[in-house]
């Protein structure tokens, strides 16, 4: 009786085990899409800021600011 009693219940547990959940469906999702963007912000801020430096270092000019030396006299 106790082997008959073990079978059952191993039957029992198996079963609900091999049928627990259903199915299982895989659906396969197609790749993401990476599109890339030109970053126009900087691209005309460089030879601005060239143009700039290059202007004020003509204005400026290059000279020295000591005074020139008085002749005695």
């Amino acid at each position: 009786m106790k082997k008959l009693v073990a079978a059952i219940t191993a039957l029992s547990l198996g079963a609900s085990a091999a049928f627990a959940g259903g199915p299982v469906v895989v659906v396969e999702e197609p790749p993401p899409e990476v599109v890339q963007q030109q970053s126009s912000s900087s691209v005309g801020f460089l030879p601005i800021l060239i143009g700039v430096v290059l202007l004020c270092a003509v204005a400026c000019g290059g000279g020295s600011d000591d005074p020139e030396p008085q002749p005695a006299g």
